[in-house]
């Protein structure tokens, strides 16, 4: 690896004060490295906190308190940094792709404007950007067609492959697919020349086609232009074909952090193990019920003392309710699980889900039993 990662995260802490409630304490001592050009998943059920750690990158979390042991980019602490240097790296150094093309959008503009709003603000072209310039821009006259913003524009479209560049960037995004719209995305976090893209589950209520066409185009990009990307998701298939490294949270904390090829092949922490196991199988046995994970996520005003997966854990003792520790179980790949403590080391992760599994496997014999874990499958495995 890299002795320097272009981000570097240690012991990220995220709180959300409240008035007349709890703090919630939506991230607890995460630590996250992303090297240039690489692909590094963030993996994790719904609520581990992998948006809000994403978002804390580029300080889009107003009502949020940050803290870290270590903030850094390219070596600078992006926590010192003043608004106007934020608003600097936000679409320039750091781009990002949200979760919902529509809602991220602007309906009345077109997104060729869009995309070319982002060039003249981050890109290295001799244009005005002052505010009554971009408004004439996109409410009375449009970018003029010639003009050195427009035609970058329209180039990136062309690179992420929407067919009809020119045609496509006068139209507006409720004119095009859902993939279109995911691509303009794309176009816009490249147009300001990034190292880093931030991609929140870029992929969420697309086909599997387009899917797989949206995840092809963001790994070429990191190999043609070496950007680095943090793929923020939920669906470990993504993670297997797409990420170099990967790191699995779970309600706040980190549970494992390996190369893809190492966590897959040899995961270590009794979640990351639950979650490979409740991937439904090809192979699987007809009548036999299919592994889920039991329990449910904590709430984040009220998270058990030490591990946050102890009450759902097969392998749970009295150890689980320290600190979790954090091992290094091969080269690079760290779990942070008391198991890998000396006196615990002879206990076998595959085994503990196996024995689970056996015992779960002779309580479903009834259909309406099968339809509750296939629902728990989906719910859980992604």
């Amino acid at each position: 690896m890299s002795e320097s990662p272009l981000l570097d995260i240690s012991e990220l802490e995220i709180t959300f004060p409240k008035e007349d409630a709890p703090d919630v304490h939506a991230v607890d001592g995460v630590d996250l490295q992303v090297e240039p050009g690489t692909i590094h998943g963030l993996v994790g059920e719904s609520g581990s906190g992998k948006s809000v750690t994403a978002k804390s990158v580029i300080r889009l979390l107003d009502d949020g308190v940050v803290e870290a042991e270590r903030f850094s980019y390219r070596g600078e602490g992006l926590l010192d940094k003043s608004e106007r240097e934020m608003q600097a790296i936000r679409g320039g150094e750091i781009g990002m792709v949200f979760q919902d093309s529509l809602s991220a959008l602007n309906p009345v503009i077109s997104v060729g404007e869009q995309v070319a709003e982002v060039v003249r603000h981050h890109g290295d072209v001799d244009e005005s950007t002052g505010l009554l310039s971009e408004l004439r821009r996109k409410y009375v006259t449009g970018t003029d067609k010639q003009s050195e913003s427009w035609r970058r524009a329209v180039e990136l479209l062309e690179t992420v492959g929407i067919p009809d560049p020119e045609q496509r960037a006068t139209e507006y995004p409720h004119q095009l697919s859902g993939g279109q719209r995911q691509r303009v995305m794309i176009a816009q976090a490249l147009a300001g020349d990034p190292s880093l893209i931030i991609a929140d589950e870029p992929t969420t209520a697309l086909d599997v086609t387009v899917e797989a066409n949206i995840l092809e185009e963001l790994e070429n990009l990191a190999a043609e232009f070496n950007i680095a990307i943090l793929l923020i998701t939920h669906d470990l298939g993504v993670v297997a074909e797409t990420c170099d490294t990967v790191t699995v949270m779970y309600s706040g904390s980190v549970m494992e952090h390996a190369p893809t090829d190492q966590l897959f092949d040899n995961p270590r922490h009794p979640y990351t193990r639950g979650l490979l196991n409740s991937i439904p199988k090809y192979e699987n046995v007809e009548g036999k019920q299919l592994a889920t994970i039991p329990g449910a996520a904590p709430d984040p005003t009220d998270r058990p003392s030490g591990c946050p997966f102890r009450d759902r854990c097969p392998a749970e003792f009295e150890a689980c309710s320290e600190p979790l520790p954090e091992a290094e179980v091969s080269l690079n790949h760290m779990s942070h699980c008391h198991l890998h403590d000396s006196q615990h080391s002879g206990r076998d992760v595959d085994d503990l889900w196996t024995d689970n599994e056996t015992d779960r496997t002779a309580e479903a014999e009834t259909p309406s039993a099968r339809v509750g874990s296939e629902q728990s499958v989906e719910d859980h495995s992604q």
